[in-house]
């Protein structure tokens, strides 16, 4: 199977942030920005597979700045690693100042979507070629992150996770 790039999986949603979408602060409420990059996450991995996709898990998401309603939202998703038939999809969210432009980061996450067939069964995709260094980056801690998510979950043995192995032993 032919190596792919993230940016081949890119996705960019852009929306603006209504009051029927937002709390009592006028801030977007975390639920509807989760559903957004949710969605994003989930074009990014079908623009990769190339098949039916579902949400595996969401394994981190930070939320380092609240969104006005008024707020021009960008979420950006793609592929950051490539595994059997699951891949792992970084989001970053950004807004808009009205006045300059000027693009301010303010929520980032990491999702694992599996590709599926009819039946529901997991097929294989595509591998990641990296290209830029961000990519790379975040291409090299897939498999740490990965396999800490695998022993959180009682899934895999400590000792069987090599990657993580290699973070506390010389």
């Amino acid at each position: 199977m032919k190596a792919k790039t993230p940016r081949e999986s890119l996705t960019v949603l852009t929306d603006l942030v209504l009051p029927g979408e937002t709390n009592f602060l006028d801030n977007l409420f975390g639920g509807e920005l989760l559903a957004r990059m949710d969605r994003a996450c989930s074009i990014a991995a079908r623009r990769h597979s190339r098949r039916t996709v579902v949400t595996a898990s969401v394994n981190h998401v930070a939320f380092s700045k609240s969104v006005p309603v008024g707020s021009v939202v960008t979420v950006e998703a793609k592929v950051s690693r490539a595994f059997k038939s699951s891949m792992e999809i970084y989001v970053d969210v950004w807004i808009e100042d009205r006045q300059s432009g000027e693009k301010t980061m303010v929520n980032e996450g990491i999702y694992t979507f599996v590709a599926v067939d009819e039946t529901g069964k997991p097929v294989p995709v595509p591998p990641i070629e990296a290209e830029t260094a961000l990519e790379k980056q975040r291409f090299d801690g897939a498999l740490r992150r990965k396999q800490l998510s695998l022993v959180l979950a009682g899934r895999m043995k400590p000792n069987e996770a090599t990657e993580l192995k290699a973070l506390f032993t010389e």
